[in-house]
Order: C-alpha cells, then structure tokens, then sequence
C-alpha cells in the first residue's frame, strides 16, 4: 500500500489536492511548477516517507485538481495560498520549502519576509524568477499544439495530451523518452485545457520578468538546485542569487534536466534530508 496519502483541501479560497506523508521534522512542503500538478513529487514523497520525513504537496491554484485562479495578477494570488498552505500544515513548527521552477520562484518569494512564516530553509529547484522565462514560447509556438488549437473539429484527449507532453518533454528532461513525463500534471485533456494554461502562461511571464523577489531580504538558509543540463532555466540563473545571497548553496546535479525530483529522486532526497535540521 502506497504510504501517500490524497486528501482534498481548502486554502485561501481554494480548494485543491494534498498528497501527504507522515514522519518526523521540520516538515518539507513542496510546491510545482507551471504546467505540473502535487504528482510530480509523488516519488520524492514516498522516498521522504521511507526515511521517517514528514512532508506534503498540493496543486497550485489554476493547475491540477486545484480550483482556477481568480482574475488579475498570478503570483500574489499563489503566495497567499502558499503561505496559508505553510501555516496551516506546520502552525508555530518551523519547515523547509521545496519548490521546483514556478514552486522555487514561490519558496524565495515566502522567504524574503522574515518572521513571518517559520522556515528552517528554502529550497529553490530551478527556480523562476532569476532570469527571463525560456519555458513558456517553446511550448506556445510548437507547430503540433498551434494546430490542434485551431483545429474546427472536435479532437480526442488523448491526442491532445500526447501533443502537450510532446512539445515540454525535450525541454524539461535530459533523457526525452523517461517515463517520469507521465508524473506531468492532470491538465491538458482537452483543447479547451491547453488554452486555458497557455493563457495562464502569458499572464505569469511578464510577473516573472519584473523583479519577482528581493533576495537581499532574505535571511533563512537556501540551497539552490539544479540539473545541469536544465535547457529550460539554466544553472547560469545561479549567478544573481549568488551575487545576492553570497552564503547561498547551489548543488548541480549531473546528468538531469529540469525535474530532479524525477530524474534524480535519490540526490535530491539527500539534499532535503540534512536541510533545516
């Protein structure tokens, strides 16, 4: 029997999916990317359980099961469901925010207010936010997902969804034909789906272009990390955090792209495990 368990809760006005593994802590939450859902971590979650770690992941409003975001800006909306997620799982215990690529961007944006959430660390994996978004045109523009769009024909889930995971699938793995491509969100079966997310996506790219944090306000720990052959926010991003957090660790994971919490589920269960203690 698995040992995560699925629930559903409400967060600031949401109601969303939490997958959840029991242990000891300080508690990890894990926080997704654009376009992913609470199941990409759902390996790195089993592996934390099997090691005595407690930890949770939800879907972020606008993806997954997650109720839609509402209109206006994206990421005050998602830091105060992050936040609200954080107090409400951990109360007065400290924890560790784990976030991969959008999740990172959130876990910095939390830890810039210091004394108002207690965070033993933040984790950043391939954060948004360092440098200009590369991962959003790509997938936009691809010739397979433009023309299933404009299609005046109704078109099976499934084509749309392989077409989907067709076009993020070189971008987001250093090996294109893994499995884990499956660990994608639930969105996208529809066409309907796909537009509603690339809609999300370019109202979120001009929010990540125009300062999404002020690093020098932070004051807990942070470990930057990154699969070194990332092609859609590359280890170079580094550079600024480091410029500006200069007691900041990065650790660059050979031979992965941008999900090492699926690539390299072992590694990155080694870096949180000792992180916060």
């Amino acid at each position: 029997m698995s040992s995560v368990i699925e629930h559903r809760v409400e967060l600031a006005g949401h109601v969303t999916r939490a997958l959840e593994v029991a242990g000891e802590g300080p508690g990890i939450v894990l926080l997704h990317g654009w376009n992913h859902s609470a199941d990409t971590w759902r390996p790195l979650l089993s592996a934390l359980a099997a090691r005595g770690r407690r930890a949770i992941a939800v879907d972020l409003p606008g993806f997954g099961e997650a109720t839609p975001l509402e209109p206006g800006a994206v990421l005050p909306q998602l830091d105060a469901f992050a936040a609200e997620l954080v107090t409400a799982w951990a109360g007065s215990e400290p924890v560790v925010i784990a976030g991969a690529s959008l999740g990172g961007c959130l876990a910095l944006r939390l830890a810039e207010h210091p004394g108002e959430l207690k965070l033993a660390g933040v984790v950043p994996v391939s954060p948004d936010g360092l440098e200009v978004p590369s991962w959003f045109d790509p997938i936009e523009e691809d010739p397979i997902v433009r023309r299933l769009l404009s299609l005046p024909v109704p078109v099976p889930g499934e084509i749309v969804r392989r077409a989907h995971k067709g076009a993020h699938r070189p971008l987001a793995f250093s090996d294109a034909q893994r499995a884990v491509v499956d660990a994608f969100g639930r969105s996208g079966d529809t066409r309907a789906d796909v537009a509603a997310l690339l809609e999300s996506g370019r109202e979120l790219a001009p929010e990540l272009l125009n300062a999404p944090f002020d690093l020098v306000g932070i004051r807990c720990p942070v470990l930057l990390v990154w699969g070194a052959y990332d092609r859609m926010l590359p280890h170079s991003d580094a550079r600024m955090a480091l410029d500006s957090l200069p007691t900041t660790q990065v650790e660059l994971i050979e031979g992965c792209g941008h999900q090492p919490q699926l690539e390299a589920t072992g590694r990155l269960v080694e870096l949180l495990l000792p992180f916060g203690r």
